[in-house]
């Protein structure tokens, strides 16, 4: 597979290492001179000097048939230049960027980012789940952020316990699914007669817009 690593610091060092050490062919780009210089001497890896917002350098690059490429650049006005061309000029199809500002990952996903990797994002859901006891945890985005993974967990008290998944359902929106129930060490599929139990943890897709009614039918929340 050939990827092309837009940025040639620290993470796109590790991140070519890695990928060369998995067998694929990788393609470097970096607009500082001393930095190629030392890429070139590390890694068994292409290196092109220059800014990887210039489309001919990215056509140097081999973006008419790459597989990959990913923006990991440490800036994200920059990624985002550099996404969109190789979305919009070249075809890329598959694009990942790295966001260091976690207000920018829906504005590169609004370019069709496949995939944005936020490091500030993904320390912030690591400490919420180990230090607030949060009943609803947010597990993976979906389709661009447009749909959520969630997980819900059932105290006891909460109004959804005893009750049918059928019955529940009928207050749910049409874009909320219940996927699966995590009873101690077992995984159970819903069905309509499976009855929520306490301290069930209940995984659910569903868009920003319904979260609410999930947290009013589990768990007797009113939140807005």
């Amino acid at each position: 597979m050939h990827i092309i690593v837009a940025g040639g610091g620290k993470v796109g060092f590790y991140l070519a290492r890695v990928l060369l050490e998995r067998k694929h062919h990788v393609t470097i780009i970096e607009k500082d001179a001393d930095r190629c210089t030392y890429l070139a001497e590390q890694l068994k890896a292409l290196v092109l000097h220059g800014d990887a917002t210039n489309p001919s350098l990215l056509a140097d690059a081999g973006a008419d048939d790459a597989d990959t490429l990913a923006a990991v650049t440490g800036k994200d006005e920059e990624n985002l230049v550099i996404s969109e061309i190789a979305k919009r000029r070249f075809g890329l199809r598959r694009v990942i960027a790295r966001a260091s500002n976690p207000k920018n990952q829906r504005v590169l996903m609004a370019l069709g980012v496949d995939h944005v990797v936020s490091s500030t994002e993904i320390i912030a859901d690591l400490i919420e789940r180990e230090l607030v006891q949060e009943a609803v945890r947010t597990l993976l985005p979906l389709h661009h952020g447009d749909m959520t993974l969630l997980e819900v967990d059932l105290p006891a008290g909460a109004p959804s316990i005893g009750r049918a998944v059928q019955d529940l359902t009928r207050g749910l929106p049409p874009d909320l699914v219940l996927v699966s129930i995590i009873r101690g060490d077992k995984v159970i599929f819903p069905r309509g007669q499976t009855v929520l139990r306490a301290f069930d943890a209940v995984l659910a897709v569903t868009t920003h817009t319904s979260e609410p009614a999930l947290r009013r039918v589990l768990l007797g929340e009113h939140k807005g």
